[in-house]
């Protein structure tokens, strides 16, 4: 089995991120899986990586889903792993879960997970499932508990708060002319996030995202 250097490195040259590592026993697995890594788009690297695909520029429905596919499975076939995806699975895998036990994402104030490097813009294009146990990622600190938390309060409409999150709200605000400023550049809520703001997201990729998730 490839080491841990190995498998980042395989990763980073698609503009991924190992954003995660879960051990047997403290969440639910596939069969013959021991350890699972969970991949991240590896920002800024990753919209320019991914813009160049063949997905993108066919016009076909789910480019950025068939290219997770497409190029998990081929990392898995590489490094005898077997790829996981967080959709296209009936059921589906509980990426959730492997987030919150993997010890660099955790439940934000609003809910959403929020990562040690991504902020608020946590999310996995996949996973390697390996048969074998691998060691641990170094620790770090969830940065909720030194931050003042402007997430609570940046949504214009109060559709995502402490207290939940009003979808409906959310879309009727997109569909005004205010609410550009957010199909446009990315959710307010996860803008406010400092890491967010440091982790160098292009706001192309985030108008890509809003753009299927308000349709």
């Amino acid at each position: 089995m490839p080491g841990l250097a190995k498998i980042a490195e395989a990763a980073r040259a698609q503009a991924l991120d190992i954003a995660g590592l879960v051990a047997q026993g403290s969440a639910p697995m596939p069969e013959r899986v021991r350890t699972i890594l969970l991949l991240a788009p590896d920002e800024p690297r990753f919209w320019p990586h991914f813009t160049q695909s063949p997905e993108y520029r066919d016009g076909a429905p789910d480019p950025m889903d068939r290219w997770s596919l497409r190029i998990v499975g081929a990392l898995a076939k590489e490094l005898g792993a077997q790829p996981l995806f967080p959709f296209a699975t009936q059921p589906p895998h509980p990426f959730y879960t492997w987030a919150l036990v993997s010890g660099r994402v955790w439940s934000s104030p609003v809910q959403f997970l929020v990562g040690a490097r991504s902020g608020l813009w946590a999310s996995y294009r996949g996973a390697l499932g390996f048969a074998d146990a691998l060691n641990p990622l170094p620790k770090v600190a969830k940065p909720c508990d030194s931050c003042a938390q402007p997430c609570a309060t940046a949504c214009p409409v109060g559709a995502l708060t402490p207290a939940g999150y009003n979808t409906d709200a959310c879309h009727a605000y997109l569909d005004t002319k205010a609410g550009q400023d957010c199909m446009t550049n990315g959710c307010a809520v996860r803008r406010a996030c400092p890491v967010s703001t440091a982790f160098g997201r292009d706001p192309a990729q985030s108008a890509f995202h809003m753009r299927h998730f308000h349709r």
